[in-house]
């Protein structure tokens, strides 16, 4: 029983914290939609473009991706399809895990099934929360995954963001203000936000927001690829379950007309 429970622990307890950033820091919410295919493939050009350098997605294949979102793969081929590459292949790409580990300090993760082990909103605050610092190696950080050792590939899009903080009013975990029980002075914080400084992007707030979007509900999908299909298959089973119940009822009620 021990080990059942020690077990269940080394599995929830990771994704609980995955889920509050692993820092404390309050991730921001967004509602994905596989139905949307023109935000999916969007989140697909972005993936291809920024992402696919140095992660790969080596458990999904261009193909399916391709034929899922609606894309006619002569289109796939001469705009997404990386050098080298057939579109029947894996979504994997050339970098040495060994060049990956001395670029990065640790080769970059598949990101097949990342939406699914951090959570859709981690990933969407992680995309929009690196900022400046220069005592990092590649001169970024993130408030969401501190001391992240990759460079911040989308910064020509959302430009150059520096971290301020300051003192602001503590607050409990129900959000009531804190005071301090001898004097009964409000209690602060040190609090830090993300702000653009220095150097604007290519996309204004809003627009890079929606990139975040597209990619994050590129890879909700890419993580569960057959989701649509399966929910959709679920509700054709529980119809029938319901009509089924219904004659099997009927016809019971038949059978023992008589008896009773």
């Amino acid at each position: 029983m021990k080990k059942f429970f020690a077990t269940i622990a080394l599995v929830v307890l990771p994704s609980l914290g995955f889920a509050a950033g692993g820092s404390g820091v309050e991730l921001q919410h967004m509602s994905v939609d596989l139905h949307d295919k023109s935000s999916l493939q969007r989140g697909l050009q972005t993936f291809t473009n920024y992402c696919m350098g140095c992660h790969e997605a080596g458990y999904a294949r261009f193909e399916r991706a391709a034929v899922d979102l609606g894309i006619p793969a002569n289109l796939f081929e001469e705009n997404l399809l990386p050098a080298g590459k057939k579109i029947g292949d894996l979504m994997s790409n050339s970098m040495d895990s060994a060049d990956g580990k001395g670029w990065f300090g640790a080769p970059p993760p598949d990101l097949t099934m990342v939406a699914r082990v951090r959570g859709k909103d981690w990933v969407y605050s992680y995309l929009q929360a690196f900022y400046e610092d220069e005592s990092r190696p590649w001169g970024v950080n993130n408030t969401v995954f501190p001391n992240v050792g990759m460079p911040n590939v989308l910064e020509a899009l959302q430009g150059v963001r520096h971290l301020t903080c300051a003192q602001a009013p503590a607050h409990d975990e129900n959000g009531k203000p804190l005071f301090d029980t001898l004097t009964g002075d409000a209690l602060t914080e040190e609090q830090c936000n993300v702000v653009v400084q220095k150097t604007a992007g290519q996309l204004t707030e809003d627009e890079f927001e929606q990139v975040a979007y597209d990619l994050t509900n590129f890879l909700v999908y890419m993580g569960e690829p057959s989701r649509l299909k399966s929910e959709s298959l679920g509700l054709k089973v529980l119809l029938f379950i319901i009509l089924f119940g219904i004659f099997a009822y009927l016809l019971n009620k038949e059978y023992w007309k008589e008896i009773h």
